[in-house]
């Protein structure tokens, strides 16, 4: 930096410095100047707060926002056209459907219906990508095209205003200790810039009729992407319809069980239970009231076990933990002798009598 340069710099300093601590009053702009100054800065910040929030509008998630951002570059730096495009959520919902329509069966009602979704909703992904294009191309391409150029000129301008402005107020505080000629030219050049500041602020809100025919290419690409939608959807609709009316129209298929195996009790005394039910946990077991105990009853042992003769079937195995009491395995027939009371019966299998309580049976026969 020169020395006119150094000296410079800290003329503008110093006055700055004044003006923020010691309170002095620099070059005051007319009102003029103030209004244009605040709507072009209302402006600025509109073109890039547009810009942004379209992009959002576009491509809602951040994340894969700023991963598609990441990767447009690396596309660039490697010299590749093609980047790849923001995955649309309409898209991922249609392959969703399609895989599990698929699955289904397409021969299958609601199979079908998935698959005829899930392609319309991957075809609304397609238009979605035009639609990006379209207003990536004539909305906000232009949009930051005014962001990069005129706001950063006005933005320059009045940076270059501010600095000048500093200069000249402090050298017209030291009139007399600095040349004439220097004041003078300072002053030239502060308002130089004050004009080419109003220049480029005045240039910036003149193309307010260029903004808007972007804002209307912006609805127009937003009409045709609903226009396109909207066909695709009662395409769709118009499927379902059918569908609809043919399920309607076919007879409802009533549910018919298969029919189950017969049981075959065969010899109650040989059999070990054939026939074996579900396997459950057995009930709790509580022995039998001391005085209900009278013993096997071997004078009934006589009792020919036929199959219309009272039985039961043993749900689970049962060991006997008292004298008296009938051991028997899951399955087994047994030849039902008396009831003992409302949880004990008295029966007889393989020759031996004795008792068991109720819950650990199903009663197929019952005592007369």
């Amino acid at each position: 930096m020169s020395v006119a340069g150094f000296k410079k710099q800290f003329y503008k300093a110093s006055q700055l410095v004044s003006e923020k601590v010691g309170g002095a009053e620099g070059t005051k702009l007319n009102e003029d100047f103030k209004d244009l100054e605040r709507r072009a800065d209302v402006t600025s910040r509109a073109v890039v707060e547009v810009i942004n929030k379209t992009s959002e509008y576009l491509q809602p998630n951040p994340a894969t926002r700023a991963k598609l951002s990441m990767l447009n570059t690396v596309s660039k730096i490697r010299g590749q056209v093609k980047s790849p495009g923001y995955p649309q959520s309409e898209g991922l919902l249609g392959e969703c459907m399609t895989k599990y329509g698929r699955d289904m069966g397409e021969d299958t009602n609601f199979g079908g219906a998935l698959i005829d979704i899930g392609d319309s909703m991957k075809r609304l992904a397609e238009v979605k990508d035009s639609l990006d294009i379209d207003v990536k191309q004539n909305f906000i391409d232009p949009l930051q095209a005014v962001a990069e150029k005129d706001v950063k000129d006005i933005q320059h301008h009045l940076k270059k205003l501010e600095g000048r402005r500093l200069d000249y107020d402090y050298k017209k505080k030291r009139q007399g200790k600095i040349p004439d000629e220097e004041l003078r030219q300072a002053l030239e050049k502060f308002h130089e810039s004050k004009e080419m500041a109003e220049c480029s602020m005045h240039n910036l809100l003149e193309t307010d009729v260029e903004q808007v025919s972007q804002l209307s290419s912006l609805v127009e690409s937003l009409l045709q992407y609903h226009r396109q939608a909207t066909q695709v959807l009662e395409e769709l609709s118009d499927k379902l319809r059918e569908r609809v009316n043919d399920a309607q129209s076919r007879p409802r298929r009533e549910y018919t069980p298969k029919p189950r195996p017969a049981f075959d009790y065969g010899d109650v005394e040989q059999s070990n239970g054939s026939y074996a039910p579900a396997a459950a946990s057995p009930p709790a077991y509580s022995p039998a009231p001391s005085a209900q105990f009278r013993g096997p009853s071997f004078n009934r042992s006589s009792i020919k076990n036929k199959a219309s003769d009272p039985c039961c079937k043993a749900l689970y195995d049962f060991e006997p933990e008292n004298d008296g009491e009938l051991a028997f395995h899951e399955g087994d027939i047994i030849t039902l002798v008396s009831q003992i009371d409302e949880n004990w019966l008295e029966g007889s299998i393989r020759g031996k009598s004795g008792f068991f309580p109720n819950n650990y049976v199903e009663v197929v026969v019952p005592l007369p």
